[in-house]
C-alpha cells in the first residue's frame, strides 16, 4: 500500500495494517511537509502550549497560593515540579495521538472496547470538576472588590452571586467570534501569558525580596518535604532527610491534605484540561490535523469545516521523516514553552503572596481562621492585592494603585481560565458526539460541527447558574476550588492509563512511544490516582464508614 503522490518504499504490510475499533477505520490521506523549525517560522510552532499555559495559569496559583505559602513557603513547590514533569508526558502522549491520526485522544478512549457508551459515561464522570464554576465565581469577588473598594464580606452575599451570573454570560461570548474557536483562543490566552507573567515578574522584581526568591525557586527541588505537627504548630519535614539522620520516617499532617491535593491538581493543567491538547493540535493543522479540520466559531467561520473521524498516513521512510518533523513541534511546544510557563505561572504568584499578603488583614483572619475565628468566604482571590494596598513602603496612591491593578490581573487570571473550562467541556462533548453517534456522523455535513458546539455551550452556561446558585447558598468558592482541583488529580490519574494503552494499541509500531514515555505516562497516573486516593481516605472516607457500619 502506497501513498498517492508519494514514490518512498512503504513499510512493512503489519506496521500499515489498520486496527479493528469500535469506530469505523480512519481514511488514509498524505501526511503534510513540516516547515523547519526557526524564528521565520515561529508562528507556525507557537499556539498550542501558550493556550495551555493560559488555562494553566488560573485557581491553582491564584487561589490555593496566598493559603499554601502562607502555611509552607516555598516548601512545597516540588509538588508542582512533580506535577509539571510527569504532565509533560501525557500532553506529549496526547500530541503524538493527534498527529497521527488528526483525532483529540477523546475520541481515541471511544475506540477501545467497551466501545463509546461505557467510556462515553466514564468520561462523564470524570468531567463533573468542569460543572462547578469556582473561577468566575471568585473572579465576581474579584470585581465586587473593585466596586466595593474593599474586599466583599458575607454581607455582600447577593452582589457577588449577581456578579458571577454576569461572568458566566461574559465569559462565553469571546468563543462566538475568530473563524475557528482555536484562534480566538490562542488570542486571548497570549494576552493573559504576557499580562500576568509580565505584571507579576516587574512587582517581583522591584519589590520582593532575594530571600522570598530563593525559598521560592528552591523550593522547586526539594523534593520529600512534607508537612508534620512540631509542637502544636505545623511545619515541614524532609522524608529523606530524618529516614537518613533518625532512621524514621516523619508522620504527615493530613489536615490540610485537600489543599496540598488541590495545589498539585492546580499544578501545570491537571485534569480533563491536559487532553484538549490533543484537540489544539489537531486545530492549529499540525501533523494530521491539516487533513480533519476544525470547530467553527459562530461567526467568520462559515468555510472551516470538521471531517467526523479521523485520517491517518501510510507508514514509509518518507512519512516517517515527515513525522519526526512534526514531533519536534510537539517537544519544542512542550520542553520549550509549555513547561517553563507552568514552573514560572507557579513561581511568580507564589512570590507576590510570600511577600505581601502577611500585610493583608485578610491573610490574619485566614491565620486566625484554625483557632477558631471566622475565615472570610471571599478572601482567596484578593489577598494578596489586599495585602499590597497595606504593605509598608508604598504610599497611600501607590498603594491604592497597587491594589487595584493586582485585582485586574487577579481578573485577567480567573475569567479566561473560567472561559476556557466553559470551551474545553463543550469542545470535548462535542467531538465525543460528532464522532461516536452513528446518526450525526453519517446524516450531519461536516460544516454542521458548530451547531452541536454552541447548544452544547449555551446549555453549559445554563446549568452553571444553577450550580453557582446552590453553592452561593450553600458552599463557598474555596469549597468549589478544592473539590475542582481534587476531582481533576482523579481524572488525569484515570485518563494517563488509558491513553497509555491507546498509544500501545492503535498506533502502529514505529510511532508508539518508547519506553521512558511510557514510564512517564504510568507515573503520571500513579501520582494523581495516589493523590486522589490519599484525600479520600483522609476526608471522605470516615465518614462512609460511620455512616454504613455506625
Amino acid at each position: 500500500m502506497e501513498m498517492p503522490g508519494s514514490s518512498a518504499t512503504p513499510m512493512t504490510d503489519h506496521e500499515n495494517a489498520l486496527p479493528t475499533t469500535c469506530l469505523p477505520t480512519w481514511d488514509v490521506a498524505e501526511l503534510p511537509e513540516p516547515k523547519p523549525l526557526g524564528w521565520r517560522n515561529w508562528t507556525s510552532f507557537i499556539g498550542p502550549g501558550i493556550v495551555m499555559m493560559g488555562i494553566q495559569i488560573g485557581g491553582g496559583e491564584w487561589l490555593l497560593g496566598p493559603e499554601i505559602t502562607a502555611r509552607y513557603g516555598g516548601g512545597l513547590m516540588w509538588i508542582a515540579t512533580v506535577a509539571i514533569v510527569l504532565q509533560v508526558f501525557y500532553n506529549l502522549e496526547c500530541g503524538r495521538y493527534a498527529l497521527y491520526c488528526g483525532e483529540p485522544v477523546m475520541t481515541g478512549f471511544l475506540r477501545t472496547r467497551p466501545g463509546p457508551r461505557m467510556w462515553g459515561g466514564v468520561i462523564l464522570l470524570l468531567s463533573l470538576s468542569a460543572l462547578i464554576p469556582a473561577l468566575s465565581t471568585n473572579g465576581a469577588a474579584v470585581i465586587a472588590a473593585l466596586w466595593l473598594d474593599r474586599p466583599p464580606g458575607e454581607e455582600d452575599r447577593w452582589l457577588v452571586t449577581m456578579l458571577a451570573y454576569a461572568c458566566l454570560l461574559g465569559v462565553a461570548l469571546p468563543v462566538l467570534v475568530g473563524g475557528k474557536v482555536y484562534n480566538m483562543l490562542q488570542a486571548v490566552m497570549t494576552v493573559k501569558v504576557a499580562a500576568v507573567l509580565g505584571f507579576c515578574l516587574i512587582i517581583g522584581a522591584c519589590f520582593v525580596s532575594p530571600e522570598h526568591w530563593w525559598n521560592v525557586f528552591s523550593g522547586f527541588v526539594k523534593f520529600g518535604n512534607v508537612p508534620v505537627k512540631q509542637d502544636g504548630h505545623e511545619g515541614l519535614a524532609n522524608v529523606f532527610g530524618q529516614l537518613w539522620s533518625e532512621g524514621t520516617l516523619p508522620v504527615i499532617a493530613l489536615g490540610n491534605i485537600a489543599v496540598l491535593g488541590a495545589f498539585a491538581g492546580y499544578a501545570g493543567g491537571g485534569g480533563m484540561a491536559n487532553s484538549t491538547y490533543s484537540n489544539y493540535v489537531r486545530d492549529k493543522g499540525w501533523g494530521m490535523g491539516s487533513q480533519v479540520g476544525a470547530i467553527a466559531s459562530a461567526v467568520g467561520g462559515r468555510n472551516i469545516s470538521l471531517s467526523h473521524l479521523g485520517k491517518v498516513f501510510v507508514i514509509n521512510s518518507e512519512n516517517l521523516r515527515r513525522w519526526k518533523g512534526w514531533w519536534r513541534y510537539i517537544l519544542t511546544d512542550q520542553i520549550i514553552v509549555w513547561a517553563p510557563g507552568c514552573f514560572m505561572g507557579m513561581a511568580l504568584p507564589a512570590l507576590l503572596s510570600l511577600q505581601f499578603a502577611q500585610h493583608s488583614p485578610l491573610y490574619q483572619e485566614m491565620q486566625r481562621a484554625d483557632d477558631g475565628g471566622k475565615k472570610l468566604e471571599w478572601a482567596q482571590a484578593m489577598i494578596t492585592a489586599d495585602g499590597l494596598r497595606h504593605a509598608p513602603g508604598f504610599g497611600t496612591t501607590a498603594a491604592n494603585l497597587l491594589w487595584v491593578l493586582t485585582l485586574l490581573v487577579g481578573l485577567i487570571v480567573l475569567l479566561p481560565s473560567q472561559m476556557s473550562i466553559v470551551e474545553d467541556f463543550s469542545r470535548r462533548w462535542t467531538d465525543i458526539i460528532w464522532s461516536a453517534n452513528r446518526r450525526v456522523r453519517e446524516g450531519w455535513r461536516d460544516d454542521q460541527a458548530k451547531v452541536i458546539y454552541y447548544a452544547i455551550l449555551f446549555s453549559y452556561v445554563a446549568w452553571t447558574f444553577v450550580a453557582a446558585f446552590i453553592f452561593s447558598q450553600y458552599g463557598t468558592p474555596k469549597l468549589m476550588t478544592l473539590i475542582i482541583a481534587n476531582l481533576n488529580n482523579l481524572a488525569i490519574g484515570v485518563t494517563a492509563f488509558h491513553l497509555l494503552w491507546v498509544n500501545r494499541t492503535l498506533l502502529p509500531p514505529p510511532l508508539r512511544p518508547r519506553w521512558y514515555h511510557q514510564l512517564g505516562l504510568f507515573l503520571c497516573g500513579v501520582f494523581y490516582l495516589g493523590f486522589a486516593g490519599v484525600v479520600f481516605m483522609t476526608k471522605q472516607w470516615p465518614g462512609i464508614r460511620e455512616m454504613l457500619f455506625g
